[in-house]
């Protein structure tokens, strides 16, 4: 790749120059380039800093690896797999997340030099119950032995093989390289697939291809220089490779051994790709197999793989697209080979989640993929068709680190199509360290496994020798290294984002080959329901989604890509038959339902996310994202308290976590942070009341839910100390309220607050809920300094601490009021006074004591506290103690002293009403209110006139307008009238004095009253009305008269008067004659109705002069016309209506009527006769009918016989029969006869005719009717 490969503008690479201490994390050599004052206060913050990582030494958990003294020298990670090569050549395979050993066998003699494994198998499953137990979901087979349960530490790792379970992820192969030259290939679960190929010089590094399963192929390369494509091979064979200067043609070693020498037929073949640029330190194949990269002296090298071709692009096969130069420095001309490159092919969808503040750095993302919610990219299948992807690349080598792309396809330059591309998107050099490992943590983080060449005083320091030798592994050298770091650095401008030191055992004697640096990913865990809910299908689907069916695919099936230069379908289309590839042959696997297989595992390796594992010869060191969990431990230890406790209420669930990584007591794992005081308290450490833990839930989960109640009591606690200690008394209460909870711990930092006399900062925060139950003292304490401090604080308190619901001591808070209000310190009827009242009627409701609280209402005028309580509390009874202070309630001195009539009734009358509705139902009689009131003197007289009168004019007239709509008639208006009369001479009085109106009425409707004290009282308040009244009642009506005259003036009240009384008209006209206006009004009122107008006009004395008397003669004499007028048209009138009635009469005796004939024999001969419609008035409008009057001669005719011819009726007369008031009763056609108008035969004849048509009509008309 040259400089300008899609990068000829790129700005220089940035270098970082770093120099760290323990507790200096990521920060730069120019921060301390200050003064001294400045640089105490970086290393302040540089402390405060928390740190990204947090690790777990694993060394423990593999104990089989290090057994005999041995070191491991190469490592790799590969789905749930751990691979680890020896200095003594064994190979040891592990289950992750477990690290149970599933194999181990010895591949060479020598160093391993590299590890690798195809194909990748799938991540864990992990199913996590409601407990929080984890287990793995495996698809079938049976679980291997463990390599921490191997028998003893002594015993040979040449034991009898173990067989390994036949499941999916287990169905892999594992190449190893070793310093003998040879590399070795072997099956995990079939012993005697294994192929050892001799390439007769140390061999660095080996890459097995991705479908290796198939073609057979991978690749090779050492100090030769050499990159070896081998394809195919013998199982169970030892070969040497065909690029050996010597060939040797039979199997040997041990692998011919064990395979009885076989040799011969379907030899391996090796081509050598590239050569001559020096050895080779790294081979990778891209995650999608398109793609190798390689790192020699002289620089990277990236090639085209044989996979994934079309079949027009089968040249491109192993063919170069990239080169990068080695960094052209000093250093690096003697050191290109020492330094061994490392290099990492990037899968973005395990990538961590930005740190905040690292946006900005993000790389661009591919427009084929979009970013799921957790941060990672998650390809989108219809858009990849359409859009090539993009790999990415990190390699670090030295002192220097790449990131690249590769691009496939595109063209070059000149026009001509290319293979692929690569751009060099960043670059990033060290100054003091050497790249040991390296891996793409976040889209713009990446993390450095430094071996550090420079100490903390930024002096240079010396190299170990890292020339392994062959006997004991490697050679002894000074102790010089130091202890390596892990180092997040921003791939856009190279800031260390955190930077921690490790704890390596030995790493003096480590140089940086040494080290590697692997990642692991483990996805986030199933729900143990989601998993039992579901059938086997359900579980096989599961195993398939987290990418377990990959494998089981790959060799269960007879599609593969293209081996050799066969190639395969491009990334737009289906993967086709490849004609060279075989059927699968393997044996003994069974496609099963997913199984679950209970782990012991390091709760860092169970938890999700990407995982960053450092291998060293002596130690394995596991490193992942720090939690929620473990953030809150660190704020509490720099004592961040608040942060911490706000964490702990917003997310309880974190202390699940923490709980299990301290519970996990294996010995191999000790968790801590490197460079990191740990602290010492457990997060469950119990400090306050057990109680009322149990009365949370979090989320409904019991699980976290009292250690996570109990942790925030105790971070609560200790923020309160903090900020006690601080003197932030307002604060403290703040916080108080809102950690405390209805702790009973309440009491202690009550009695905190008030040694401080700090009440006022703490009391707005004590818990004042139905369901709140403190110490009783808190609220005790609280309320009695108040009552002596601000009585207005202490009504607000009481208006919110409802004694009921909280269930403080009642008791000795009123014990506190009442000693306050008795020692005389507050004035009476003072604002003081009174808040302390109503507070006390309000502890006596609580503790039962009704009447006394009744008491307070009343004396302190709370109308509707007093007023609810009666009505409400069945108090009526207690209101006929003080009856004075009930009417009182709303009535202020100030209106006792000024106020009307009126606005004193209307601030009384809910409690006359009261008082009235209790008379009636006979609870409280009248004589006790009027007992009370006349003893409080003339002030209440008013109230007891407003009560008397309410009792006396009954209810309201809209009830008894009601009343008498429903047909009913209140009897509560006698019952008033009844009440009041017992009292007739008070209410006589009092009428007198405040209402004259009902005074009259009151004296009309009594007769039970004094009517010697009554006229008294009228007589001396001069009311004439009333006395005249009185005077009448008692006979004195002469002098009742004279008062009418003499007083009143009002002539039509003693012509009233007077017409009452008649024996009184000739006292009203000698009393008048003196008094012309008297006489005028006589005449003018008089008439002739009751006295003669003549003895008036003869009784005035002659002389007298009266103004008027000519108009009211003249009135008197028009009065006397209109009377007489009136008087003779009603009896012409009368005369008419006389007249009209007898000619009704006379007319209806004259008028025949209709008769039928009823056969009622009696005797015989005799036949009744029944009239129909006989008229009793004359139509209206009509005349009587007009009759001559002429001589008519009579004969005497039986009853029933016509009169004119003297037949009997029968029942089938046809002649209408007509009959007269006198009795008798003619044939129709002989009474025509009869009538000399008619006599004419055939008049008759045709007067029956219409007769008989009209008698047809009527009775037709009646029957349909």
């Amino acid at each position: 790749m040259s400089a300008t490969d899609g990068h000829a503008s790129q700005p220089s690479t940035p270098t970082v120059a770093t120099k760290h201490e323990p507790a200096q994390n990521g920060k730069t050599e120019d921060a301390k380039l200050d003064g001294a004052g400045d640089e105490e206060e970086d290393e302040d913050d540089e402390e405060d800093e928390e740190p990204k990582l947090k690790y777990a030494k694993l060394t423990g958990s593999l104990p089989g690896v290090y057994r005999n003294g041995d070191s491991t020298s190469a490592f790799a990670l590969a789905g749930d797999k751990m691979v680890l090569g020896t200095h003594s050549g064994s190979v040891h395979v592990l289950s992750l997340p477990s690290l149970q050993g599933l194999r181990s066998w010895r591949a060479h003699t020598a160093t391993i030099t590299s590890v690798s494994v195809s194909p990748t198998p799938p991540p864990p499953t992990i199913v996590r119950s409601e407990k929080g137990e984890t287990s793995v979901l495996t698809a079938g087979g049976s679980p291997a032995p463990s390599i921490r349960r191997q028998p003893t530490q002594a015993q040979s790792i040449r034991q009898p093989p173990q067989a390994v379970p036949s499941t999916p992820s287990n169905l892999i192969y594992i190449a190893t390289s070793s310093l003998d030259g040879h590399v070795c290939v072997s099956s995990l679960i079939d012993q005697k697939d294994v192929q050892l190929r001799n390439f007769a010089r140390p061999v660095n590094a080996v890459g097995l291809s991705p479908d290796y399963r198939n073609d057979r192929s991978y690749l090779s390369g050492g100090l030769a220089g050499q990159l070896v494509l081998t394809v195919g091979g013998k199982a169970g064979v030892s070969e040497d490779a065909n690029t050996n200067s010597g060939l040797a043609g039979a199997s040997s070693g041990w692998l011919g051994t064990l395979t009885g020498g076989l040799a011969g037929g379907s030899a391996g073949k090796d081509t050598v790709l590239h050569s001559g640029e020096g050895s080779i330190a790294t081979i990778k194949w891209s995650g999608s197999g398109k793609w190798v990269v390689w790192v020699n002296e002289e620089g990277i090298k990236i090639m085209r793989s044989h996979l994934r071709l079309d079949s027009e692009q089968a040249e491109d096969a192993w063919k170069r697209i990239a080169h990068a130069s080695r960094p052209n420095k000093k250093n690096w001309a003697g050191m290109a080979a020492v330094w061994k490159a490392r290099c990492e092919w990037v899968n973005e969808k395990t990538l961590e989640e930005d740190v905040v503040g690292a946006e900005e750095s993000r790389e661009p993302v591919d427009s084929a993929a979009k970013v799921n919610g957790n941060g990672t990219v998650k390809s989108t299948a219809s858009v990849a068709k359409r859009v090539k992807r993009i790999e990415k690349l990190v390699v670090g080598w030295g002192d220097t680190a790449w990131l690249l792309h590769i691009h496939e396809g595109g063209t070059s330059h000149n026009g001509l199509r290319q293979i692929g591309s690569a751009d060099i998107v960043h670059k990033l050099q060290f100054r003091d360290c050497i790249v040991s490992g390296i891996s793409l943590y976040t889209p713009s983080l990446v993390a450095i496994l430094a071996y550090r060449t420079r100490d903390d005083d930024d002096k240079p320091i010396d190299t170990p020798n890292d020339t392994p030798s062959k006997a004991g592994g490697r050679q002894r050298h000074r102790k010089t290294g130091l202890a390596p770091q892990l180092r997040l650095v921003n791939i856009k401008d190279g800031e260390e984002v955190d930077v921690d030191e490790l704890s390596i055992s030995r790493f003096e004697t480590l140089s940086a080959q040494d080290y590697h640096l692997g990642t692991f990913y483990m996805p986030a865990p199933l729900p143990e329901k989601a998993v039992k809910d579901q059938g086997s299908g359900a579980l096989r689907a599961v195993w398939e989604a987290s990418g377990g069916g990959y494998a089981e695919r790959l060799f269960t099936s007879g599609a593969s890509v293209m081996s050799g230069g066969s190639s395969s379908a491009g990334d737009d289309r289906g993967a086709r038959v490849s004609v060279t590839s075989p059927k699968s042959s393997l044996q003994g696997v069974t496609a099963t339902a997913p199984a679950r297989k209970a782990i012991d595992a390091h709760p860092y390796m169970e938890s999700a996310g990407l995982k960053l594992v450092i291998q060293s010869p002596y130690d394995c060191v596991l490193s992942i994202k720090r939690g929620l969990a473990d953030h809150l431990e660190w704020l509490v230890e720099h004592e961040k308290y608040a942060e911490a406790w706000r964490l702990l209420d917003e997310r309880p669930e974190i202390l699940d976590t923490g709980d299990r990584q301290q519970n996990y007591n294996s010995s191999a794992s000790q968790p801590g942070t490197p460079s990191q005081s740990n602290h010492n308290a457990s997060l469950a450490d119990f400090f306050a009341d057990r109680s009322d833990t149990q009365s949370y839930t979090v989320n409904g989960a019991p699980g976290y839910n009292a250690a996570s109640q109990q942790e925030k009591r105790r971070i609560g606690e200790l923020w309160l100390q903090q900020i006690t200690a601080a003197l932030q008394w307002q604060e403290a209460g703040r916080v108080a309220g809102q950690v405390l909870g209805t702790s009973s711990r309440w009491e202690h930092w009550v009695m905190t607050f008030a040694q401080a006399d700090r009440f006022d900062d703490v009391t707005p925060f004590i818990p004042s809920g139905a369901q709140t139950v403190l110490p009783s003292l808190v609220y005790e304490l609280v309320l009695g300094h108040y009552i002596q401090a601000d009585r207005q604080r202490l009504r607000d308190l009481l208006e919110v601490w409802d004694p009921v619901d909280l269930g403080y001591d009642v008791g000795s808070v009123v014990t506190a009021i009442e000693e306050k209000l008795k020692a005389g310190e507050v004035e009476d009827e003072s604002v003081d006074w009174k808040i302390l009242m109503e507070a006390l009627a309000k502890l006596y409701l609580a503790c039962g004591r009704s009447r006394e609280a009744l008491r307070c209402y009343v004396r302190t005028q709370n109308a509707d506290a007093a007023m609810g309580l009666i009505k409400d509390g069945g108090l009526v009874e207690a209101i006929g103690e003080d009856i004075p202070g009930l009417l009182m309630l709303r009535v202020t001195r100030e209106q006792m002293r000024s106020a009307t009539l009126s606005e004193l009734e209307e601030a009384s009358t809910e409690a006359l009403h009261l008082l009235v509705e209790e008379a009636h139902r006979g609870t409280i009689p009248p004589v006790t209110v009027i007992q009370q009131l006349e003893r409080k003197g003339p002030p209440f007289q008013p109230f007891l006139f407003f009560y008397l009168r309410s009792l006396w004019n009954g209810p309201p007239e809209k009830d008894q307008l009601q009343a008498s709509r429903r047909g009913k008639y209140d009897r509560r208006v006698d019952e008033g009238h009844a009440l009041v009369e017992d009292h007739a001479d008070l209410a006589v009085r009092l009428f007198a004095a405040y209402d004259r109106n009902l005074l009259l009425v009151f004296l009309r409707a009594s007769e039970v009253y004094s009517y010697e004290r009554a006229a008294a009282l009228c007589e001396q308040k001069h009311y004439i009305p009333e006395l005249v009244y009185i005077l009448s009642k008692t006979g004195q009506t002469k002098r009742a008269l004279h008062l009418i005259i003499g007083e009143l003036g009002d002539v039509k009240q003693a012509i009233e008067f007077a017409k009452a009384n008649g024996e009184l008209w000739d006292d009203l006209l000698e009393y008048s004659m003196d008094k012309p206006r008297f006489i005028k009004g006589l005449l003018e009122e008089v008439g002739t109705s009751f006295v003669e107008p003549v003895d008036i006009v003869r009784r005035i004395p002659e002389g007298l002069e009266i103004e008027g008397l000519r108009e009211g003669i003249q009135k008197l004499v028009r009065e006397y016309e209109i009377q007489y007028s009136i008087s003779e048209g009603v009896a012409r009138v009368l005369r008419g209506e006389v007249a009209v009635g007898m000619d009704t009469l006379r007319a209806g005796r004259r008028k025949a009527v209709r008769f039928e004939v009823v056969l009622d024999r009696h005797e015989p001969g005799d036949i009744d006769v029944a009239a129909k419609d006989v008229p009793t008035t004359v139509p209206e409008g009509q005349e009587v009918l007009p009759v001559a009057k002429r001589k008519v001669a009579t004969k005497s005719v039986k009853p029933g016989h016509c009169v004119g011819c003297g037949d009997g009726f029968s029942e089938d007369e046809r002649e209408p029969l007509l009959g007269f008031a006198c009795g008798h009763v003619y044939h129709l056609s002989c009474l025509l006869r009869a009538n000399p108008d008619t006599s004419d035969e055939d008049e008759i004849e045709r007067l029956l005719k219409s007769c008989k048509t009209i008698s047809s009509s009527f009775l037709f008309t009646s029957k349909r009717a």
